[in-house]
């Protein structure tokens, strides 16, 4: 049996030198000190001092979005809505082909009836001749129970070639009339936006030209400038 006491051991307890630390301190104090760093107060550089708000995550502002973000995308709509009026605007201006077309047709035509007139005035027409014979047959039958050489000339021949003359003058001053007509025409209506069409102005313009011409043509046939009527010889003494 063994008389030897038992002696009991404590742990020993070394002191560190003076001028070092505990490793385990040191880690706890730089877990300290990030953990500070991250709660650290944020500098405002407007003011030059110093907030208690904490820094911002750089991911929760890529997150959130910036105040010029926003700004952008508010006024993105109002961009569309400006190139939608800029598109509504050109297609404003593009001139319509069926308005272009209707443009100008009423004055056309009246150009073209006055050219017409004018043809008609230098050439004769049906009515005419229809006028002519009608008063060859009133001389026919005014002289059927006598009358001189020269009253019958007057009567068959002369009132026929002044009638037809003065159709032909009626002819001619309309074709004249419509012609000014197309021509002054957009100087006394209402105000349009678009020019006379140049081939309205040249057909007017060519129809007021043989209306002066059949006028002066009918009125020398009338007063007989250019040919003069016949004239009866006088009898051969027998």
């Amino acid at each position: 049996m063994n008389t030897t006491p038992s002696r009991t051991t404590t742990p020993s307890t070394t002191t560190p030198p003076a001028g070092t630390t505990d490793p385990a301190e040191g880690s706890a104090d730089a877990v300290t000190e990030e953990a500070t760093a991250k709660d650290s107060l944020v500098k405002d550089p407007a003011k030059g001092s110093t907030t208690d708000s904490p820094a911002k995550d750089p991911a929760t502002e890529d997150a959130t979005g910036t105040p010029s973000d926003a700004a952008d995308s508010g006024t993105a709509p109002d961009d569309l809505s400006g190139q939608a009026d800029d598109a509504d605007d050109a297609e404003d201006l593009e001139p319509d082909p069926f308005e272009e077309a209707r443009h100008g047709v009423g004055a056309g035509a009246a150009a073209v009836v006055s050219a017409a007139l004018g043809v008609v005035a230098l050439t004769g027409a049906w009515t005419g001749r229809v006028a002519a014979e009608r008063e060859t047959l009133i001389g026919q039958i005014q002289t059927s129970g006598g009358g001189s050489a020269a009253q019958q000339i007057s009567e068959i021949y002369g009132d026929a070639w002044h009638t037809t003359a003065l159709v032909n003058g009626v002819f001619a001053v309309l074709a004249l009339l419509v012609g000014v007509f197309v021509l002054v025409r957009p100087a006394f209506g209402a105000p349009s936006d678009r020019p006379q069409p140049t081939w309205v102005r040249a057909v007017a313009t060519a129809g007021v030209a043989l209306g002066v011409l059949g006028v002066l043509i009918s009125a020398g046939m009338y007063f007989d400038l250019f040919v003069s009527l016949p004239t009866a010889g006088a009898p051969a003494g027998g």
